[in-house]
């Protein structure tokens, strides 16, 4: 019997061996997945002594099962007996962080970072600090380039001899003859930085991130753009004029579009880490010169900083500087040849209304609303609709009306139904910053033009724009202008209009009430039971049983009942079923 025992202790080995030997990748795939089933049937014993040998030996196979691995690892602690033998781990990780694929690299140093936490001091020196050494002095870059996303982790727990070893390692791959490697430190300068002290960032970081940013490669001068954030935030102010400001500078007129792109990208960011005094001096011509830049995609980036740029001027100054730098520059991009520059900033050039006030917004802003309003790309338009509210509660809507009615109906009647659907939804905004009379007389006809559009996801939005319409009206309002109309085109001869009816009224029953949906809407379902085509029966039915809550029980039992027993003897299967549905979910049977 003991030796039974044996066998069928040593069988999930057995079987994962045989599964991760398997040719069918799936299989394999699975197998790994299963790795903390087995760790537990094994126990901490032999999962140290066999199953993770065995995973270190086989690291040759498809990324996606490498993959599976590397995750399964970070997770493994507990499944080798706690935190004190968690460095077997790192066999195979370190096996894992080498290999070419990216993404499983970049998996193997996710669960390594994870890992290095349940590390003690003394395990972190004796295993995890050689470990880091090896990966950063590999033949290979694929590991030198995973070493750089470990330093930072065990740095702030290790003693002060291994610091400077560690620190000579970073300071050797920033210089290394490889461009992922020199990459792969620069995206982790401002993670390192963070983990320093402040001498040693003034001493080694500052050195390593000019050479970085001024590195042949245009890929890694981008990165060191935005290690320049976390080591603006580290130094005291006195320190960034001399060690940060000359090289943000060069990279703001940096001769490649991808590194003054991430300029741009940053800005804000860059503008809290270095403070008003130098946001004041530096960066408002260096913005000034990335709104204006030959590029389309670094004044698109630009234009999306606008407003928060602006928000976070100094208070005292903002406006002057806004209204002799800043907006000159906006000016010109309203009438940009790129349509993604205009788009860009269409969707913020609403809210500079918010930070200068009623009188310059209606001087100054207001002329550039209009033109954007007019503008020939559909998503300019669009983005200055969307953002109404921030002028609204500046100026009112009423000085933008004579304006915004063609380009909303525009926009309500483009060729493209996704460009329709937007300006539906927001409809509800528009209607409660316009008020109900405006409305009435300008926007109701479109809302109801779009229950009769060809494009159903259309209908369906005008459907649910007409409830949101009621819940903002009131049913009164409904009762006399829409309410008809939708009535009316139950008697539509294209079907697809009469199951619009039907859709509507399900939308509109509750926020009706039930006075107008027993008296008005009810007969036109009812009528409706006996229409020629079986989906708007079948519609009726899926309509009674949304309504029927709405209704008082009289109404059920004496109109609505008969109605849905003789759907349920219907010819058609699908009339039938949503009869029967609806009898039972209103306990009618």
């Amino acid at each position: 019997m003991a030796g039974a025992d044996g066998d069928d202790s040593l069988y999930p080995i057995a079987v994962l061996i045989d599964e991760l030997r398997n040719e069918d990748v799936q299989l394999r795939l699975n197998s790994i997945k299963k790795l903390s089933t087995i760790a537990l049937a094994l126990g901490v014993e032999r999962t140290r002594t066999e199953l993770l040998p065995f995973l270190t030996d086989t690291i040759y196979d498809e990324d996606e099962v490498l993959l599976a691995l590397a995750e399964q690892l970070g997770n493994f602690t507990m499944l080798v007996g706690g935190p004190e033998y968690v460095h077997c781990l790192l066999p195979p990780l370190e096996s894992l962080a080498t290999v070419e694929e990216t993404v499983v690299r970049d998996k193997a140093v996710e669960s390594l970072r994870k890992i290095s936490q349940e590390h003690s001091p003394v395990d972190l020196e004796v295993h995890f600090e050689p470990l880091v050494k090896r990966l950063a002095s590999g033949d290979w870059f694929t590991s030198r380039t995973s070493a750089c996303g470990l330093f930072s982790v065990c740095y702030p727990r290790v003693s002060s001899t291994v610091k400077a070893e560690i620190r000579q390692h970073f300071r050797t791959l920033c210089s290394d003859d490889t461009p992922m490697v020199r990459r792969a430190a620069a995206s982790k300068l401002g993670e390192f930085a963070k983990v320093l002290e402040l001498d040693y960032v003034k001493s080694d970081i500052i050195s390593l991130f000019t050479a970085l940013a001024s590195d042949e490669q245009d890929s890694v001068r981008l990165l060191a753009v935005e290690a320049c954030v976390s080591i603006a935030t580290l130094l005291p102010q006195e320190d960034l004029e001399t060690l940060v400001m000359p090289t943000l500078r060069q990279a703001a007129e940096d001769k490649s579009w991808r590194v003054r792109y991430m300029v741009a990208d940053k800005f804000s960011e860059l503008q809290k880490a270095v403070g008003p005094e130098i946001t004041k001096n530096d960066l408002v011509p260096a913005f000034q010169n990335l709104l204006k830049d030959c590029e389309a995609e670094v004044r698109a980036a630009a234009a999306n900083k606008v407003k928060e740029f602006c928000e976070n001027l100094p208070e005292d100054n903002r406006e002057q500087i806004i209204m002799t730098h800043i907006l000159p520059c906006v000016k010109e991009l309203v009438s940009d040849t790129n349509q993604h520059v205009k788009s860009a900033l269409a969707s913020v050039i609403m809210g500079l209304s918010t930070i200068l006030g009623k009188d310059n917004t209606i001087e100054h802003l207001l002329p550039l609303f209009l033109a954007q309003l007019k503008d020939e790309c559909p998503e300019v338009r669009l983005n200055i609709i969307s953002n109404l509210d921030c002028v609204n509660e500046v100026i009112g809507i009423r000085q933008l009306s004579q304006s915004l009615l063609p380009a909303i109906v525009e926009l309500a009647e483009d060729a493209k139904w996704r460009v329709r659907l937007a300006i539906i939804e927001y409809m509800p905004l528009l209607a409660g910053q316009l008020g109900v009379e405006f409305f009435d007389e300008k926007l109701n006809t479109l809302c109801m033009a779009w229950l009769i559009d060809h494009v159903y996801a259309i209908r369906e939005a005008a459907t649910c724009n007409l409830m949101k319409l009621v819940e903002k009206f009131g049913a009164e309002w409904a009762q006399n202008t829409i309410v008809p109309k939708v009535l009316g085109m139950a008697n539509d001869p294209n079907y697809l209009h009469r199951m619009t009816t039907l859709f509507c009224i399900n939308a509109l029953s509750e926020a009706c009430g039930q006075d107008i949906t027993t008296k008005q809407m009810l007969p036109v379902v009812l009528k409706m039971s006996n229409d020629q085509v079986a989906n708007v029966r079948f519609n009726v039915a899926k309509s009674l049983q949304k309504i029927g809550p709405v209704l008082d029980s009289n109404a059920l039992q004496t109109e609505v009942k008969p109605v849905l027993e003789k759907l349920a003897t219907d010819t058609d299967m699908d009339v039938k079923y949503f009869a029967q549905e609806a009898i039972s979910v209103l306990a009618l049977a």
